[in-house]
C-alpha cells in the first residue's frame, strides 16, 4: 500500500499546474448519463469562458463583393471586440483565436439560398468571480448586436451556450492527489490484510459541463481492494 501511494505520490509531482501547450477545448451541455458516468474523483471548477457560435451570412449577389463583405464584418467584430469585453474564436473541439492575421482564413460555405454563403465562429466572454451564464450570454449578445453590418452581411447567434476550459490536463496533478487519498482511505477502511491498486491515471484529463458555468475534470481512475500475498 506505501509503494502504491508513493507512486502516485510523485506521479502527481510530475504534473506541475502550468500548461504545456494551452490548448483550449470546448466543453458542450452533457447528458445526465454523461454525469453520472464519471467517476466520483474528480475536480468541480468554474470553466474559463463561457462561448457562443455565431455566423456570419451573406447574399449579396456578385460573389466577390458577397465575400468581401462578410469578411469585413469580421473584422469590424474582432476590432470591436475587446470594447465589449469578449474574444473570438476559431476551431471545434480545439479553438484558437480568431484575428486580424487569420480570419480570412475562416472557410465560407454556401447557405440554404442561392447566392449566399456564410461562416461561423465563436464569441467567448471570460467567466470572472461572481458571473452567472445569464451577465455571460447578456455580454456577448449585446457584442452580436452591436457589430455594424457590412452591406448585405449580417451576424447572428448560432447556438446554445458552451463553456470552454484551457489545459485540462494541468488539473492532472490534482485529480491524482485526490486519487492517493481516496486509496489511501478505501485500504484503510479494509485493514491491515488488504491493499489497493489504482488504474487510468496514465489516460489524458476528461471533462464533461457539470452546470451552467462549471465542468467536471477527471481521469478514468479505477481502485481495486485486492488481499495482501
Amino acid at each position: 500500500m506505501k509503494r502504491v501511494l508513493m507512486g502516485l505520490a510523485t506521479v502527481a509531482a510530475l504534473f506541475p499546474t502550468i500548461p504545456a501547450f494551452a490548448q483550449e477545448i470546448v466543453v458542450t451541455g452533457a447528458r445526465r448519463d454523461d454525469v453520472t458516468s464519471i467517476p466520483v474523483i474528480r475536480v468541480k471548477r468554474t470553466a474559463d469562458f463561457a462561448i457562443l457560435e455565431v455566423s456570419v451570412s451573406g447574399d449579396t449577389r456578385d460573389a466577390p463583393q458577397r465575400q468581401d463583405e462578410i469578411y469585413g464584418m469580421i473584422r469590424r467584430a474582432i476590432e470591436l471586440a475587446p470594447r465589449h469585453g469578449v474574444e473570438l474564436a476559431t476551431g471545434q473541439l480545439i479553438v484558437e483565436p480568431l484575428t486580424l492575421e487569420n480570419y480570412r482564413d475562416l472557410p465560407l460555405e454556401s447557405d440554404r439560398r442561392p447566392d449566399t454563403n456564410l461562416t461561423r465562429f465563436f464569441v467567448k466572454a471570460r467567466l470572472e468571480p461572481g458571473m452567472n451564464s445569464a451577465d455571460a450570454l447578456g455580454r456577448i449578445t449585446r457584442f452580436v448586436a452591436a457589430v455594424p453590418a457590412v452591406g448585405r452581411a449580417q451576424m447572428e447567434a448560432e447556438s446554445d451556450l458552451s463553456l470552454s476550459v484551457v489545459d485540462p490536463n494541468q488539473y492532472r496533478g490534482e485529480i491524482i492527489a485526490l486519487a492517493a487519498e481516496d486509496a489511501k482511505r478505501t485500504a484503510a477502511a479494509f485493514g491491515d490484510g488488504y491493499g489497493v491498486t489504482v488504474s487510468g491515471l496514465e489516460q489524458p484529463v476528461r471533462w464533461v459541463r457539470a452546470s451552467l458555468t462549471e465542468v467536471y475534470l477527471y481521469l478514468p481512475v479505477s481502485i481495486s481492494v485486492l488481499p495482501n500475498r
